[in-house]
């Protein structure tokens, strides 16, 4: 026995070796981790357990049939995050350069079947050249394996991908599909058609970080939602992360217990101006109310005119969504509109209570915008917050004009509670659009034109737009002081902590996409 248990630990140390020492210190040149490394760094200390280590490719044209990969140049199994359940891949670049066949892709999707049944979530760490060539067709159809499953699996269990290293052609495609997408700076890409493709077919020339790098991908794209500049970073992110979220969709988020609080910031009392012209950053209304201040963004870099995130109030999970007044107004446009769509929907997926703060001026207007779809995306905004079942909580911060508050978690389309800060202005239009428009005739034929326009503006201000009127119709459950936001919010939180609501029977809707 003591000689076959010696032959499998020579297999298990040359499974692990991956493709062996010269290989790996190529990698480590490149300023990457192995993918052994990886894992070890995602994981909690000493939990990871490693499937299927011993699985072999079946090819045998151009040369494969003498050709060694060891683990098939991806490393799965199991470990524990904060001491809960993930199921981890890591592409192994240093064999074959972690392209994906038809035994690897296998691999991936047996992981992904195991982490479903046992209802955990599913980060995978991808680090790949693409489709491994020489087996064929057999490998695309592996890439459709996992597709199917990221697809299946959505909204069933959190799916997370990291992107380490090179992602092309349909490899991009699962991380897409998944939950939450992050990439390191400078060494990591994703594109359907890389540098020279493109240039051999539209003659553009453009280098592989300009056209699919981290930068481009968080702020332009809107593909990638988190980023760092080191390997080391960017796994402590998702550990972040996966600290706000449930293991499946029949969980409720962990909650963390701390030291009661009375809820009262004095400092909310100065924190939104007033006046409707002045900006301010919305993200520091959200730290003071928020648990320690800590507020985790998303897509930080995309579509800053709305922000997105995680934060915890009275212990605790909620999403945040705001509107950012230093931003275009804080209006909303079509970038903004996925953005927040997308989040909402994943937050009533894994019963994630969400708190949208309102101030905005309306849908952003302008041809770009109108030719390109404002309507069906704005209208994605509604749709999400319609279908969401979740605990849904608004604060009113200052404007909410038009559609665009009526979109933003209005009661009309399913608000739980909503609250008003007594400078808010919720109103069709701004007073002076509505003034201009209810009031031209008489400004026009005014012997003081500028004198009357401003009456008339005070004027439709003091009858339309405050908070009151809204209460007044049940639109608004309650205009609070804003020093006791913290407090309104806990006491809600707890008041829909066991909100039950279904919608009609049906295969699913059809968002506009």
């Amino acid at each position: 026995m003591y000689q076959k248990i010696e032959e499998l630990n020579q297999k298990r140390a040359k499974v692990e070796q991956g493709g062996g020492e010269l290989r790996i210190r190529s990698q480590h040149k490149r300023g990457k981790l192995t993918a052994r490394e990886r894992i070890d760094l995602l994981v909690d200390e000493g939990s990871f357990v490693e499937l299927n280590p011993f699985i072999e490719h079946r090819a045998t044209h151009f040369g494969m049939d003498q050709t060694e990969a060891p683990g098939e140049g991806v490393v799965t199994g199991y470990g524990k995050i904060h001491g809960r359940d993930v199921y981890v891949f890591a592409q192994d670049f240093t064999v074959f350069g972690g392209a994906l066949g038809e035994m690897h892709a296998l691999k991936i999707a047996r992981l992904m079947d195991l982490a479903a049944k046992n209802g955990a979530p599913v980060i995978g760490l991808n680090d790949s050249g693409g489709a491994r060539i020489q087996e064929g067709v057999v490998s695309l159809d592996g890439y459709g394996h996992i597709f199917y499953r990221n697809s299946i699996y959505s909204g069933v269990i959190p799916q997370i991908s990291v992107i380490m290293g090179p992602c092309a052609g349909g490899a991009v495609y699962s991380p897409a599909i998944t939950d939450f997408v992050f990439m390191v700076q400078n060494t990591s890409q994703m594109f359907i058609t890389g540098p020279k493709v493109i240039e051999a077919v539209t003659k553009e020339k453009i280098s592989a970080e300009e056209l699919g790098g981290a930068e481009v991908h968080a702020s332009l794209s809107g593909n990638v939602h988190f980023t760092a500049a080191t390997e080391p970073e960017v796994l402590e992110q998702v550990r972040r992360l996966m600290s706000y979220l449930p293991q499946n969709n029949m969980e409720d988020p962990p909650r963390v217990y701390e030291k009661e609080d009375d809820g009262w910031i004095e400092e909310l009392a100065g924190a939104v101006p007033v006046d409707g012209s002045r900006v301010y950053d919305v993200k520091q209304v959200i730290q003071l109310i928020v648990d320690q201040g800590d507020f985790m963004e998303v897509h930080p870099d995309f579509a800053r005119n709305i922000v997105v995130g995680f934060a915890r109030i009275g212990g605790r999970t909620v999403g945040i969504a705001a509107n950012q007044p230093k931003v275009m107004a804080g209006s909303l446009d079509i970038d903004a509109s996925d953005k927040l769509s997308r989040f909402i929907r994943f937050c009533d997926s894994f019963n994630i209570p969400i708190i949208t703060f309102v101030d905005v001026t309306g849908f952003f207007p302008g041809v770009n915008q109108e030719h390109h779809g404002i309507i069906r995306h704005g209208a994605k905004i509604l749709y999400a917050y319609s279908e969401a079942t979740v605990p849904k909580i608004t604060i009113i911060l200052r404007k909410a004009f038009g559609g665009a508050y009526v979109a933003l978690n209005s009661k009309a389309i399913g608000a739980d509670l909503v609250y008003a800060w007594p400078s808010a202005e919720i109103a069709v239009m701004g007073a002076e659009g509505a003034a201009n428009i209810i009031f031209s005739r008489e400004i026009e034929e005014s012997e003081h034109p500028e004198e009357t326009r401003k009456r008339r503006i005070e004027e439709y201000k003091e009858k339309f737009s405050n908070p009151y009127i809204a209460a007044a119709h049940g639109m608004v459950d309650d205009v609070i002081d804003p020093r006791e936001t913290r407090q309104k919010l806990k006491t809600a939180l707890e008041i829909l902590r066991n909100k039950r609501e279904t919608r009609p029977p049906k295969k699913h809707g059809n968002i506009p996409l």
